[in-house]
């Protein structure tokens, strides 16, 4: 397993729990397979954490680049206001 930085594996394990966060971009970000990252995140957390964790993520489409079904990049719901310069614009 690669050595991280705390600063890094903070940022993994945040990435492992955002929803829409694949683990083929946190590999690719950080050099870490997708057992890796589950086995860091059994270390790095409570196990009842780890657990919830394991739960949502279990057979999730959007974990995973080849089962989603949704276009790449960002969501946006179209009633979200454009943000521009850090403040949201007036309709």
């Amino acid at each position: 397993m690669i050595k991280l930085e705390d600063i890094a594996i903070d940022r993994v394990i945040e990435m492992a729990w955002e929803d829409r966060t694949t683990f083929e971009a946190i590999e690719y970000q950080f050099g870490l397979k997708e057992q890796e990252v589950i086995n860091l995140m059994r270390n790095q957390m409570k196990l009842k954490s780890f657990k919830l964790w394991r739960e949502r993520v279990q057979g999730r489409k959007t974990k995973h680049e080849k089962l989603r079904t949704f276009e790449k990049g960002r969501f946006k719901c179209t009633r979200q206001r454009s943000i521009s310069n850090n403040g949201v614009s007036k309709r």
